[in-house]
């Protein structure tokens, strides 16, 4: 038992180590010639690229002492590069081997999918994309001569090993290139870099025709004037007549051109929606653009200058490859773009939802007294559920109960508080355009206190008309009927599942979370019915127009087109409500609807049931707490989640971030009245605002804006 261990040991430290663990007590010379002696100009492909990648990971190899120095150690691997080449020039007949294995091996190396295909996304979808990075992550990947991509990745594990690449001087260039190249194998690479640049055009061509980009785009410019079919057209003329100075300038304008309309089609998403893979092959097209420019920029270059930039190319193709395998990587640059322009989709609703002055405050206050009133019907039908139904069915059921709630609110303009508002993320990225100035953070600080001053304010009115509603409904239940909301055991529990101490903030966290998802729903849906032209469809549907006429036709797409974000958030949310916990039930995880307005609407109805004898026990205050707390804890993870959401849609930095959240958090604990109460100071600073707007509107350029 005692030998299978050693020799399971000595298996494992020879996997960890890789070929170099038996050289790492010798002496860099004796490891030197161990290494170049294997060299063998008539071994395959596979033999051959293994002596290459032993080759690389022994000059990539510094002491331990070395590590944490990275100048240290790009310096050491430069130094050991440089031995490695006056130890050949001593032994000319290994050198002839090694020059003869290297040159072949490089010979039959495949170009053209180094320069067209390392450090690039290459499949057409997102999904594709990804689930390609998955198997090559878990898989083993095949040393083939046709993926010169993954060979960088393998002679480069990480991405800061090109550093000593890029640091080598001119002159040890030189003498690498003339130790592994010779005029066949320039001439050879050369027409590869001719071949990448026709399948680069082609492929930019191609996605550029798609109806994805061409509806974004000019609709009456015919296909062949499309800048994309023209840089084709332009590129094989370009490599046609040679090194012509008006080809050159053409291919090159063109690629500008293509790179503008890129541009061009990102900013048109907030009119035709935000599609996932048309943001990705925005970016794939950028990246093809860009290596398209290397690519002529290393063509066109002068012999002198055509070594460095080579070297510096080399070193992005293996930083883009090492970047291109990072599924983190991909996620973040795919998604970012599409939550920036989901922020800022919404960012024109943003100010119905926030409070700048007392006059708000109190419309806010009245939509929510109207929203507790209908709340409070919600809760007594929860309460008068039976038990004995399953867990999906009950869940089915609140889910149901929700849902009528939530869209009667809605459509009788009332406001449930606690429920996060699809544009407050939208609301919040628009002031950080600044966030660097303390006058930017300080217009931030000012969003947020009036985007949570909403929130309370619908808080406290809910709870104004949900708690007498309940309380005259459980007395007329016993007046007329001489029946209690709940029985005393029932009554009991519910309180104590209220308690502060205890589950509760676990439970208020949960729902909190369920409140941003729901909102995410919302911006999602109201993107879907932008990208699938819904409003136009619905406008010029042939039967809705001859059945409700082209007037009210249009009057119904606007209503859903301004309604749609409205319906997909409550339904989202109802269900998520109603069966998230049951799904968590169902996986282990005790999880229970901790709403306010539904957690207060519950502990009303439990002590009505008892009495004012509930006054006097410790459990009914320790629910009222645990009802404060979830309030807050409901409309600060709703509203972190939001504010995080902003920050990256807007490439907010770490630190930036960072600042941002204690700064909130200090202004919370300092000034808490600023986030529950609008300010004197701020309804001054409103009448001024109002003012100069009244003004500027009253001013002769603007006569034709007042009028109308």
């Amino acid at each position: 038992m005692k030998i299978l261990f050693l020799r399971a040991l000595v298996m494992w430290r020879r996997f960890r180590g890789g070929a170099q663990h038996r050289h790492h007590k010798w002496n860099i010379s004796r490891q030197a010639e161990s290494l170049l002696r294997r060299a063998n100009p008539f071994a395959s492909w596979h033999e051959r690229i293994n002596w290459i990648t032993d080759v690389v990971e022994w000059l990539r190899r510094v002491p331990e002492g070395a590590m944490g120095n990275d100048a240290l150690r790009d310096r050491l691997r430069q130094q050991r590069l440089r031995f490695v080449l006056d130890w050949l020039d001593t032994h000319r007949e290994i050198k002839k081997l090694v020059q003869a294995t290297a040159q072949k091996t490089l010979r039959e190396a495949a170009g053209t999918e180094l320069f067209c295909a390392a450090g690039m996304p290459r499949e057409s979808s997102l999904v594709n994309e990804w689930s390609e990075r998955i198997v090559k992550r878990v898989l083993p990947r095949p040393n083939s001569r046709h993926d010169l991509p993954a060979l960088l990745t393998t002679l480069f594990p990480d991405a800061a090993d090109v550093e000593w690449l890029r640091g080598l001087d001119h002159a040890t260039m030189a003498r690498l290139s003339k130790l592994c190249m010779d005029e066949g194998i320039s001439h050879a690479w050369r027409n590869q870099i001719d071949e990448s640049l026709i399948y680069l055009a082609t492929t930019i061509a191609s996605t550029g025709i798609s109806p994805g980009f061409r509806q974004r785009l000019e609709a009456k410019i015919p296909l062949q004037a499309t800048p994309f079919m023209a840089l084709r057209r332009e590129a094989e003329k370009y490599l046609l007549l040679g090194s012509d100075p008006a080809a050159l300038r053409s291919v090159r304008m063109l690629i500008a051109v293509c790179q503008a309309q890129t541009d061009r089609i990102v900013d048109h998403l907030d009119e035709y929606g935000v599609s996932v893979n048309l943001v990705y092959s925005v970016e794939r097209m950028r990246a093809q653009l860009g290596r398209m420019a290397q690519l002529i920029d290393l063509r066109e270059a002068p012999p002198d200058l055509a070594r460095g930039m080579a070297q510096t190319m080399l070193a992005d193709l293996v930083v883009g490859q090492h970047r291109r395998s990072a599924l983190q990587g991909l996620m973040h640059r795919s998604f970012s773009l599409l939550g920036r322009k989901l922020v800022e989709r919404n960012a024109d609703h943003g100010e119905q939802y926030i409070v700048r002055n007392r006059g708000e405050y109190r419309s806010v206050l009245k939509a929510a007294a109207l929203g507790g009133v209908l709340a409070s019907f919600s809760v007594i039908g929860m309460l008068a559920m039976k038990g004995g139904q399953g867990h999906f069915v009950a869940g089915l059921v609140a889910s149901l109960n929700f849902a009528a709630s939530f869209l009667l609110i809605s459509a009788v303009g009332g406001v449930l508080g606690a429920k996060q508002a699809v544009v407050t993320a939208p609301s919040l990225a628009a002031k950080m355009g600044s966030l660097g100035s303390r006058d930017g953070l300080r217009g931030l600080m000012q969003e947020v206190a009036c985007l949570l001053r909403f929130q309370s304010a619908a808080v406290f009115g809910n709870l104004m008309t949900l708690i007498p509603t309940i309380l005259v409904i459980a007395m007329l239940a016993v007046g007329l009927s001489g029946v209690q909301l709940m029985s005393p055991e029932k009554a009991h529990a519910s309180l104590q599942s209220l308690s502060a101490i205890g589950m509760t903030p676990l439970y208020a966290v949960f729902i909190g979370v369920l409140l941003w998802l729901s909102s995410l729903a919302a911006g999602f849906a109201d993107n879907w019915f932008s990208l699938r032209q819904l409003r136009s469809a619905v406008e010029h549907h042939r039967r809705l127009v001859h059945t409700l006429g082209s007037a009210r036709a249009a009057r119904l797409a606007l209503w859903l087109e301004r309604h749609v974000a409205c319906f997909a958030g409550n339904l989202s949310l109802a269900f998520l409500l109603g069966l998230g916990p049951v799904v968590l039930q169902f996986l282990g995880f005790p999880a229970e609807v901790r709403h306010v307005a539904f957690a207060a609407g519950n502990a009303i109805g439990a002590m009505a049931s008892l009495g004012w004898s509930s006054l006097a026990l410790p459990e009914t205050w320790l629910a009222i707490g645990g009802i404060a707390v979830t309030g807050l804890l409901n409309v600060g993870i709703a509203f972190g989640c939001a504010l995080m959401l902003a920050l990256r849609a807007r490439s907010v930095a770490g630190r930036v971030r960072r600042l941002v959240l204690r700064t909130i958090l200090r202004r919370f604990v300092t000034a808490p009245w600023a986030f529950f109460f609008p300010q004197k100071q701020e309804r001054v600073l409103a009448v001024v605002a109002a003012t100069r707007k009244v003004s500027s509107q009253e001013r002769p350029g603007n006569k034709s804006k007042t009028g109308s």
